[in-house]
């Protein structure tokens, strides 16, 4: 097996600069392809990385027996979730590979 899951979050690296990463498919009548970041973050750091068109994800678990998913953070969203919260994934700025 590879690693992925039927159902969850995916463990798996980023096809562009091999991070690791969690990728899932979110939603159900328009469904998006979600990559984010595995490590889980402090509130103090949603708000320092959070803009317009990047999203953090709640990483829900039902069950100590399930996989986690990723859950879309509305403003319904409770304050006080226990649950970690990661963001979308982004790449790292390249190295250059010419030296002229």
């Amino acid at each position: 097996m590879t690693g992925r899951r039927a159902t969850g979050a995916a463990d798996s690296r980023c096809p562009s600069c091999a991070a690791p990463a969690l990728t899932q498919w979110v939603g159900t009548v328009a469904a998006l392809k979600v990559t984010a970041d595995p490590t889980p973050l402090t509130p103090e750091q949603q708000t320092a990385v959070r803009e317009p068109n990047r999203l953090i994800w709640c990483l829900y678990r039902a069950s100590a027996h399930s996989p986690p998913r990723l859950r879309w953070i509305t403003a319904s969203h409770p304050p006080t979730c226990d649950h970690p919260h990661v963001t979308e994934h982004r790449c790292p700025p390249a190295e250059p590979t010419t030296l002229f």
